[in-house]
């Protein structure tokens, strides 16, 4: 795992002025951030007008997983170099997608918010994950039982659903 006492720190501003201090190793996850810092070398502060801080933080945690997850697979040989790591420390991408999946299964506003974020910030794993657990939650449910799922109201007279079903029988059948 990177030592986070010799990378350089970046300081991450939520919407609500909430300052997050973070290797820079770990904002490097996201590529956004990292077209900022390359663009601007010197930069140590940047401001995400558009997370707010309970997502930024929830962001910040998954970038530090995935650092740490791909810190720990280069490891190959104990401290002394003497042999191979023993398997059970070692975090196989099963394991990773797995703990990607626990990550995102939160509630509809945070996961909203992780999906918004992932893509502002340009996290491709995260938003994949977040917009996977969305998926997971359609998946088999009828056009009202989704509506249910994300309050959302049906604007639709009889007439235009029944034309919006025959057109997409595909989909419904």
């Amino acid at each position: 795992m990177s030592d986070s006492t010799t990378s350089k720190m970046i300081t991450l501003k939520s919407s609500e002025g909430v300052v997050f201090v973070v290797p820079e190793t770990v904002v490097m996850q996201s590529k956004t951030i990292c077209h900022v810092i390359e663009d601007f070398s010197t930069i140590t502060f940047i401001p995400l007008p558009n997370v707010r801080a309970p997502t930024l933080a929830m962001v910040i945690e998954y970038c530090k997983k995935h650092v740490e997850a791909a810190d720990v697979s280069k490891i190959e040989m104990t401290e002394d170099g003497s042999r191979p790591m023993p398997a059970s420390t070692r975090i196989s991408d099963k394991e990773l997608r797995n703990w990607d999946m626990q990550f995102v299964d939160v509630d509809k506003d945070m996961l909203y918010d992780l999906i918004m974020a992932a893509d502002y910030l340009h996290i491709e794993g995260l938003l994949d994950a977040a917009c996977q657990k969305v998926a997971d939650m359609i998946t088999g449910k009828n056009p009202e039982m989704i509506r249910q799922i994300f309050n959302i109201k049906n604007d639709f007279t009889p007439k235009e659903e029944e034309e919006i079903s025959c057109e997409n029988l595909w989909a419904f059948g």
